[in-house]
């Protein structure tokens, strides 16, 4: 099992869970992060300080088009282990559908 970052974290982008990561496997996009699925370790404390409730595990249904997707852009954007302030629009945005139409290719800065 592993966990993965789901559409929901898109313009939102809470680093509340990189902060508890034992094994920095979060990335960072413009406005999302992503679990790299191989160095995930599945212990899921991440998934309970994600106060958008992007994150799941991959034995939901469905999951596996986020598990590729978590590790395509893992692999193509930096390591983040320090929480930052989430996105200005990150309450309103939370929970909004659609949010695959928001997503940003460009990696965010990391750190």
């Amino acid at each position: 099992m592993t966990y993965v970052v789901t559409d929901n974290c898109i313009a939102c982008k809470y680093t509340d869970c990189v902060e508890v990561c034992p094994v920095d496997c979060f990335y960072e996009g413009e406005n999302m992060l992503v679990i790299h699925p191989d160095e995930c370790i599945d212990c899921g404390v991440c998934e309970p300080e994600c106060p958008a409730d992007a994150i799941r595990p991959d034995t939901e249904p469905d999951m596996e088009q986020w598990v590729e997707f978590n590790r395509k852009w893992s692999e193509a954007w930096p390591v983040i282990i320090t929480k930052k302030d989430p996105l200005p629009e990150a309450e309103e945005m939370d929970g909004k559908s659609g949010k695959m139409d928001l997503f940003s290719e460009k990696p965010g800065e990391g750190g």
